[in-house]
């Protein structure tokens, strides 16, 4: 497993596509600069000091610098590549993918905002985890990396000032690669159907985007398809929270977030995390932190 630090943007050397359609083989090399491959077609067999992989359409596989490679078998192929630096990426020893895919997916935006002075590691925060090599989760998954690719070649082949934006585009491209390896790891081990779990993911995404507007049942089932009894059931299943709940989370966690950081007042930081009704602004926020938002900002202001 590579980690990266998103706070730092990628440095495109150089990108493209290309198309082999009379059987090929790597040549062989030793470069100081990480390279993604994005398979698109065919097969590329690759070896990277001492190992040996078959990258098949849909995989993306991360070699590192300083290390020899080389091909080891000839294949039609069609890939993306990208050559690029990145000043602080590094191997990391991930035990339990399992674990780690529902602290990232489940957990990252439900935890209680630290106390004033207790320690949180930032820089673990701003860290994505890639797997050296892994392959698309599903056709959906894999069409969007593919527009995702074609756009930032794009981007790369224009003239003048286009370096810094498309290190930005092929950074979240390394995120949502990320995410969906992740998201494949949850799917695999969820008791419940693939097509069940991959809407409750959606779902998530949802809440993330809309939180600060009015969420209603009807609204979900309209946007998803589905009866809002049961995806509440398999929200709650996968989560560990209810979806009012979940959204309330979020909510009180971004008004807290406000109510350290800013000067505003407690009925437009309500309004700013979808609570527009100051009376019940004031009792989810104390429902959920014990301390109604005027009593949190005295301890958190003034130490009362």
């Amino acid at each position: 497993m590579l980690a990266i630090n998103m706070e730092s943007v990628p440095k495109i050397r150089y990108m493209g596509f290309v198309s082999y359609k009379s059987p090929w083989i790597h040549f062989k090399r030793n470069i100081d600069e990480y390279i993604l491959y994005f398979i698109k077609s065919g097969e590329l067999h690759i070896e990277e000091n001492g190992g040996r992989y078959v990258l098949k359409k849909g995989d993306i596989f991360m070699l590192e610098p300083n290390l020899d490679h080389e091909g080891f078998d000839r294949h039609v192929c069609d890939y993306y590549y990208v050559h690029f630096e990145h000043p602080d990426i590094r191997s990391v020893q991930v035990d339990d993918v399992l674990s780690m895919a529902k602290r990232l997916f489940l957990e990252e935006n439900t935890q209680p905002v630290p106390e004033p002075g207790e320690f949180r590691n930032l820089h673990d925060l701003n860290l994505c985890y890639m797997p050296k090599h892994f392959t698309l989760s599903d056709k959906n998954s894999f069409r969007q990396a593919i527009h995702a690719m074609n756009e930032i070649v794009q981007l790369y082949k224009r003239k003048h000032y286009n370096r810094g934006l498309t290190g930005l585009k092929y950074a979240e491209f390394l995120i949502e690669a990320s995410r969906d390896s992740f998201m494949a790891e949850l799917v695999k081990n969820n008791r419940r159907n693939t097509k069940s779990f991959v809407k409750v993911h959606a779902l998530l995404d949802y809440i993330h985007r809309n939180y600060t507007k009015p969420i209603t049942s009807a609204e979900i089932e309209q946007e998803f398809d589905c009866n809002y009894d049961y995806i509440n059931r398999v929200f709650s299943e996968v989560t560990g929270h209810t979806i009012i709940r979940y959204v309330n989370l979020i909510r009180i966690n971004h008004a807290k977030e406000l109510i350290e950081a800013t000067h505003l007042s407690m009925n437009e930081i309500g309004y700013l995390t979808g609570l527009n009704d100051p009376f019940y602004f004031s009792k989810v926020f104390k429902k959920y932190v014990g301390l109604s938002p005027t009593q949190y900002y005295k301890k958190i202001r003034e130490g009362v």
